[in-house]
């Protein structure tokens, strides 16, 4: 989930931009008329380390990859609540700098040997077969789960996001 905690003025300044494009505006988040636009979005990076977060964010600058995955019981662990559809977040680089405003358009949890291929797919890392996704993710799950005492099995829970960049938008060809 979060490798670099963010900068917390740099957030504010993307924040302050990325709503004016995403439709929301100053009033919007003073009178929380909008109650996604009434307070600054988390922020985080993908990845376990900064080099993964920057390769990671590639993918979704370059419209490759519009979805992840993370283990159910990381969110429990943290004490959050699993993203809903409509959430917004900002996506950070390796070094907490942030770069892309991203709404949440899917959520649903299934067990590791479920994830369908179409999923990895999204995910856009590697060959963006169900193959490398496993290959990928146990090797991820195992590090995060061991983290809290828990082990990687068929049916350990992951929670599949899929995600549409709101800010900076994509230029069309």
């Amino acid at each position: 989930m979060d490798t670099t905690p963010p900068e917390d003025e740099a957030v504010e300044r993307f924040w302050a931009q990325a709503r004016k494009v995403a439709g929301f505006t100053r009033l919007d988040v003073v009178v929380g008329e909008n109650e996604v636009a009434a307070l600054t979005p988390p922020a985080w990076s993908f990845g376990t380390n900064a080099e993964e977060a920057d390769e990671l964010l590639a993918l979704v600058l370059a419209g490759v990859k519009t979805a992840t995955s993370s283990a159910r019981w990381e969110w429990e662990a943290e004490g959050e609540e699993l993203p809903r559809p409509g959430d917004l977040s900002i996506i950070c680089d390796g070094a907490g700098e942030p770069h892309v405003l991203a709404r949440t358009t899917a959520v649903e949890v299934v067990p590791f040997d479920q994830v369908p291929a179409d999923h990895a797919a999204a995910e856009g890392e590697g060959d963006r077969t169900l193959e490398h996704w496993r290959r990928v993710h146990e090797t991820y799950l195992r590090q995060v789960l061991g983290a809290y005492g828990k082990e990687l099995t068929a049916d350990t829970p992951v929670v599949l996001e899929r995600f549409t960049v709101l800010y900076p938008r994509r230029r069309r060809r």
